[in-house]
């Protein structure tokens, strides 16, 4: 988060987390630059000089949400115990604490839709999927193993992000830790 001298918002986070708001309030597909300048408190001029399209604005949030994960992941790693494939269990353990429920899972779903009226606005997110295949592949003792996890991990993550699991909580849990089993002690277990 930026802040002033002062320990305030830059006028760019205070859009952001404006935009983030009403995105989670009534999706991306309604989001109007009007409707974010008035909830950040500022002129629709100041907004325009931040951003000065409703795509430049969505591009932001999406760099935003890449960044907060990428963080957090990074956080995660000076913690994480050190042992077989640690990179998927970096990103295994951070996609669940973050994308999975709240108000991330909610912004995140609306600006999926978003997308969909302009496919460009995925590829940071493209990017970011490419260069974790590459750091898994580098970085993992059972490729297998943490290809698998990994994708256990998405597909879970997508169903709870678009509210389509049909899981339990307990169900959830088993799954978590199946998947974790797998990352530490690959496929056999």
């Amino acid at each position: 988060m930026l802040e002033n001298a002062r320990g305030r918002k830059s006028s760019r986070e205070k859009i952001l987390d404006a935009a983030a708001e009403l995105v989670a309030e009534i999706g991306a597909g309604r989001l109007t630059l009007d409707a974010v300048a008035e909830r950040a408190g500022l002129s629709k001029g100041g907004l325009l000089y931040n951003f000065p399209s409703k795509d430049a604005l969505l591009q932001a949030m999406i760099q935003r949400m890449i960044d907060q994960v990428s963080a957090s992941k990074e956080d995660l790693r000076a913690q994480i115990t050190p042992g077989p494939n640690l990179e998927a269990r970096l990103v295994a353990t951070t996609v669940l604490d973050m994308c999975c429920g709240g108000k991330m899972q909610e912004i995140a779903t609306g600006l999926m839709v978003a997308t969909a009226e302009n496919p460009r606005l995925l590829d940071p997110v493209r990017a970011v999927i490419a260069e974790t295949l590459e750091r898994i592949k580098s970085g993992s003792e059972d490729l297998d193993s943490a290809l698998l996890g990994w994708l256990a991990v998405e597909g879970l993550s997508n169903l709870e992000m678009h509210n389509l699991s049909p899981f339990s909580d307990q169900d959830r849990e088993r799954i978590v830790q199946a998947i974790n089993r797998l990352l530490t002690k690959g496929i056999a277990s």
